[in-house]
C-alpha cells in the first residue's frame, strides 16, 4: 500500500491542531509543526518535548517557520488553519509544491469539503477530509474522499486514525456536515424550533434529551438499532404521518425504508431490519 505513515506535518497549531499533535506523539509519530504565531508555536513545542521526555516516548517534534521546511519529509500533512475557503485554497498549492510526491494532504475543516479545494493541487488522488472532534473526550473523526481520492489514500487515512485510537466515521459520498455534525444539526434544528415556537421551554427540551440519552447509553443502542426495536413498519407509518401533516418533502420517509418494510424486514420482530437478528 505504498509508503507507511511515520512522519506527520501539522499546518496550524490552534486548539485542534495541538490536540492532533499531542495524540500523535503519544503513539510515537514524528511531528513537524508550522504556525504563523511563532511565539505560541515555540511554547507549545517546548511543552510537547517535555511530554515526550516525561513519558519516555519514541516520538519527536520540531517547530518550523516555513511551510516548505515543515512538509518536506512528510507522509501525512494535516491542515488546520482558520475555516476560510480562500485561505485553504491559498495554502494547499504551497503544501503540494513542497511535499514529497507520496504525501497525503488532509484538511481538518468542519464544513468545507475537499472537493472545494482539490483543483488547486496536482495530487488530487492524495487529498481528503479528516475532521476531528475533541480528541481526548470524543475519539471520533469523519473521513471523506474528494472526487479523485484514491482508495489507497482513503485506506491509509483510516489506518492512521485507528493507529492513534480514533474511530474513523467513513463518509461514503460527499455530505455537508459529514456524519456526527449532520446528526447534531438535525437535533439542534428541531430543538430550536420547539423552543422558539413556544411548544416547550428549553429546560424541558434538555430534560427530555438527557433522559432519552441515558436510555440509549444504558442499552447501548444507536438510532438504527432503536428503530429496529420499534419496528420499521411503525417507524415508516410515524414518518408518513409527519409528512401528511406538513406536506413537506423533507418529512417524507425515504423509499429505501419503504422497501425494507415491503420486503418483510421490519426489525427485531421479524428477525431482520437494518441489522440481522436471526443468528442470535
Amino acid at each position: 500500500m505504498g509508503k507507511e505513515i511515520k512522519n506527520i506535518s501539522m499546518i496550524g497549531t490552534g486548539y485542534l491542531g495541538k490536540q492532533i499533535i499531542e495524540k500523535s506523539l503519544l503513539y510515537n509519530y514524528s511531528i513537524k509543526a508550522f504556525d504563523i504565531d511563532k511565539a505560541d508555536l515555540d511554547e507549545f513545542t517546548d511543552k510537547m518535548k517535555r511530554l515526550i521526555k516525561d513519558k519516555g516516548l519514541k516520538s519527536n517534534i520540531s517547530q518550523h517557520y516555513t511551510i516548505e521546511e515543515a512538509v518536506k519529509d512528510a507522509d501525512l500533512i494535516i491542515e488546520a488553519i482558520p475555516e476560510k475557503l480562500e485561505l485553504k485554497r491559498e495554502i494547499f498549492p504551497k503544501i503540494d509544491e513542497a511535499a514529497p510526491p507520496h504525501a497525503i494532504i488532509a484538511t481538518n475543516s468542519s464544513s468545507i469539503p475537499i472537493s472545494k479545494i482539490e483543483d488547486v493541487v496536482k495530487r488530487r488522488d492524495k487529498v481528503l477530509n479528516i475532521h476531528f472532534y475533541d480528541l481526548f473526550t470524543m475519539p471520533l473523526a469523519d473521513i471523506m474522499r474528494g472526487t479523485q481520492t484514491s482508495e489507497e489514500t482513503f485506506e491509509k487515512g483510516k489506518k492512521w486514525l485507528e493507529s492513534i485510537e480514533i474511530i474513523p466515521l467513513e463518509v461514503k459520498k460527499e455530505c455537508y456536515g459529514f456524519v456526527l455534525n449532520r446528526i447534531w444539526r438535525a437535533i439542534k434544528k428541531d430543538c430550536l424550533k420547539i423552543w422558539a415556537g413556544g411548544y416547550a421551554d428549553f429546560k424541558t427540551v434538555d430534560k427530555a434529551w438527557t433522559t432519552f440519552c441515558q436510555f440509549f447509553i444504558k442499552n447501548e443502542l444507536g438510532p438504527f438499532q432503536f428503530m429496529d426495536r420499534i419496528g420499521l413498519d411503525v417507524v415508516y407509518d410515524i414518518e408518513m404521518s409527519y409528512f401528511k401533516n406538513s406536506s413537506n418533502l423533507d418529512d417524507k420517509p425515504p423509499d429505501s425504508l419503504k422497501e425494507l418494510v415491503e420486503r418483510g424486514d421490519k426489525g427485531v420482530k421479524t428477525g431482520k431490519g437494518f441489522y440481522n437478528y436471526n443468528s442470535k
